[in-house]
């Protein structure tokens, strides 16, 4: 696989503080999901198309409930040049999930890449304002984090972020015109 040199983009409010360094690329796209809410369907099905388009496509199969997000995969999501993330109604449940998002949208600051939200079943106002399962879900986060708070607001934050990008939405777009996009 060939590795390519991306220049950065400001990484603060300054105009005046432009950080000028590389950041090398190895995946084409990062695709973040909640396993068992799409892994067996929707995912193992996005993952061929981009395969059969030769697209380099990053899925950590390897994680175990409750781990701790691990260097490795904070790398990948740093070496990847597109993030493909899909909302479902079991996503906020995994912390797991809440810290890969923060982690890209953190990339698409720094470096500017894009980020694609795909809803899979669940209505984008819901992540947005996360009600109904992602309420619930934030319900015992916050009971869970009691001592940080902070992290507990930064996952609503980015939650409400990503949710107001365009992207795609299962229950209006058809997956097939979905994955034809995103192999292009």
């Amino acid at each position: 696989m060939q590795r390519k040199e991306r220049k950065l983009t400001p990484m603060s409010e300054s105009p005046s503080s432009l950080a000028v360094s590389t950041s090398l690329t190895r995946h084409d796209v990062f695709i973040s999901f909640r396993g068992e809410d799409t892994r067996d369907n929707f995912i193992s099905h996005l993952y061929a198309a981009l395969q059969r388009k030769n697209i380099e496509a990053y899925i950590d199969y390897r994680l175990l409930r409750g781990e701790e997000i691990s260097p490795a995969l904070l790398s990948a999501i740093e070496e990847s040049k597109i993030y493909v993330l899909v909302f479902s109604h079991n996503y906020a449940s995994s912390t797991w999930c809440l810290n890969e998002l923060t982690k890209i949208l953190e990339c698409k600051k720094r470096f500017g890449r894009d980020v694609i939200p795909v809803f899979y079943n669940v209505d984008p106002s819901t992540i947005r304002k996360q009600e109904e399962r992602y309420k619930e879900s934030f319900d015992e986060h916050e009971q869970h984090f009691k001592h940080d708070m902070d992290k507990v607001q930064g996952w609503k934050d980015a939650l409400t972020e990503a949710a107001g990008l365009s992207g795609w939405d299962s229950k209006v777009t058809r997956s097939f015109y979905m994955l034809h996009a995103l192999s292009r």
